[in-house]
């Protein structure tokens, strides 16, 4: 039985909510493409559009924007947990455990109908960045600031992080960034949600597995890491000589390559690459741009790599004032509107993810008693050598 590793080119399920076609370099979600939606809705939208199959009336979109806007306050029991977790904890570890307690004393309890669901989606898309900002306020030793809700979402997000309302350009970009991120098909933590949702777990369980997915570096962390090798090169005039030094080491170039985008650009690196630049200008400081565009040019040349999405998602979420090491967070904000629908997706025709694996170990070898093994072991590697 032979497969890709990493189960590459295996179909893990059928699903409506976001396709991809790599070697174009086009993203659809529900049959819209991605471009299409960034330019034009908001993440309001594509969270009823990745739940429902649709785009919004107006009536449907102003019913779900209230109650996002409703759902943005946390329980007491997870607030009164966040001291603690700001002082101890990693931001994602405090979103996995957050979002974990918070089932503790969701409306809906243990209720696994797909109403409830519904609501339990929407409930954690919409508490998500509430977390975050509590936390980073505490551990900066800032007060509280509670949900604006006279704000989108992603603009509410800005304001409860800094305490001010961003800008109206500063909204629409991350906003936009919100969008982009918001689903890709059956990467790493979207498949652990709907391998959790398929034992028939509870909605907040499978969410916490994808956060604990999207916690590792190969999946999640790009973004920081690419912001943090900008800042390591500091000017447009070293990106070659430090570029370089990676490549002599066979060190990674983070925010670089995809798994599905290998010879065409990512199209949502395409549109972020615009907001690093327009931001850039806005704030009169277009340094992160100019490197990224400098290293940019300088591993398309030496290896023919491209830049996902993540690596142009450091420089516009960093202009954007966001912490860098609330990049991966604001990642599984963004993608909760995903997870959620592909969990509900599972649970509307379910069958348990059971895929088969091939031994590869040694077979009929001879059970000893204990106290002969050592000697066994060792008369074994006497005979290897």
């Amino acid at each position: 039985m032979a497969s890709g590793k990493g189960l590459e080119e295996v179909v893990a399920a059928q699903t409506a909510i976001s396709d991809i076609d790599g070697k174009l370099g086009k993203l659809w979600y529900a049959g819209y493409s991605i471009d299409a939606l960034a330019e034009n809705s908001t993440f309001e939208e594509i969270t009823h559009l990745l739940h429902n199959g649709r785009l919004p009336t107006q009536d449907e979109l102003d019913d779900l924007t209230e109650q996002m806007v409703n759902d943005r306050e946390t329980a007491d029991f997870v607030s009164d947990l966040m001291p603690t977790l700001a002082e101890q904890t990693s931001p994602m570890s405090m979103l996995r455990t957050s979002v974990s307690a918070a089932s503790a004393y969701d409306p809906d309890g243990w209720d696994q109908s797909p109403e409830a669901n519904y609501r339990k989606a929407i409930r954690l898309i919409s508490l998500i960045p509430t977390l975050i900002a509590y936390y980073d306020r505490h551990r900066n030793g800032l007060p509280i600031v509670e949900p604006n809700p006279k704000l989108p979402h992603a603009a509410n997000f800005l304001s409860m992080l800094s305490g001010e309302e961003p800008s109206q350009e500063m909204a629409e970009a991350f906003d936009t960034t919100f969008i982009l991120y918001a689903d890709h098909t059956m990467n790493a933590s979207t498949f652990t949600a709907r391998v959790v949702a398929s034992t028939l777990a509870d909605m907040h369980s499978a969410v916490t597995a994808a956060i604990s997915a999207l916690k590792g570096p190969l999946h999640g962390g790009a973004n920081e890491l690419s912001m943090r090798m900008l800042q390591d090169i500091g000017d447009a005039s070293r990106a070659r000589e430090y570029v370089q030094d990676l490549f002599a080491r066979k060190e990674k170039i983070m925010g670089f390559g995809h798994r599905v985008y290998r010879h065409v650009d990512d199209p949502r690196a395409s549109i972020l690459r615009r907001f690093s630049r327009e931001l850039g200008e806005a704030a009169g400081d277009t340094r992160w741009y100019d490197i990224s565009e400098a290293v940019v040019q300088i591993v398309l040349e030496e290896k023919g790599l491209r830049p996902n999405v993540d690596f142009y998602a450091g420089s516009v979420l960093y202009y954007l004032g966001l912490p860098i090491d609330l990049f991966t967070p604001m990642f599984a904000a963004a993608r909760a509107a995903g997870w959620t629908a592909h969990i509900r997706e599972q649970y509307a025709d379910n069958r348990i993810i059971r895929p088969e694996s091939e031994y590869i170990g040694p077979r009929d070898q001879r059970w000893l008693p204990i106290a002969e093994r050592a000697s066994a072991e060792a008369a074994g590697q006497e005979a290897a050598s």
